[in-house]
């Protein structure tokens, strides 16, 4: 049986690199990217996290159907899934309605059921923050929340990063 892995925690508290860690020991080795170089910021995010992962990792880059570049992946090997939040955004972005966001969710839990190789998956901790002012921020907040608890009762392990230290939430 595949392991799903899930990484999540706050902004810059080392997911990412953890990740990476816990990837190492996998041939093959698939980064899916969520990100999309909207302007020279996000450009300059996405370069220092190529670099971070050197080549170690063959990089597959998909902003909405990752349930099929996890399907398309190498068997054998390992999946890294950067970021769901990132993908939960860039859905609102390209898709804008919640059925067809909660369709794009459901087709992701459908891989996590019975995942064809072990997949590692961060996401951003939105949750526990104020509330957010506008309709559009608290629509992200609720559906990153659900995002997260519902990929988290797929995985077999969870991971809290905080303060770049691992708080293991659920193993096995």
């Amino acid at each position: 049986m595949h392991e799903v892995i899930y990484v999540t925690g706050g902004a810059r508290s080392g997911k990412s690199s953890y990740a990476l860690r816990l990837a190492e020991p996998y041939h093959p080795r698939t980064f899916l990217a969520t990100a999309e170089a909207f302007d020279d910021e996000m450009r300059d995010r996405i370069g220092r996290h190529q670099d971070e992962r050197g080549e170690a990792f063959t990089t597959v880059e998909e902003p909405l159907f990752i349930d099929r570049a996890i399907r398309d992946a190498p068997v054998g090997g390992v999946v890294l899934v950067d970021c769901l939040t990132v993908w939960l955004g860039n859905m609102m972005h390209h898709l804008g309605d919640e059925g067809s966001i909660n369709d794009r969710i459901e087709a992701l839990l459908d891989v996590l059921k019975s995942p064809p190789c072990d997949i590692i998956l961060v996401s951003n901790e939105v949750g526990l923050g104020i509330v957010p002012e506008n309709a559009m921020a608290r629509t992200f907040r609720d559906l990153a929340g659900t995002l997260n608890r519902r990929v988290a009762e797929c995985s077999t392990r969870a991971y809290l990063l905080c303060s770049g230290l691992p708080l293991v939430l659920k193993q096995h």
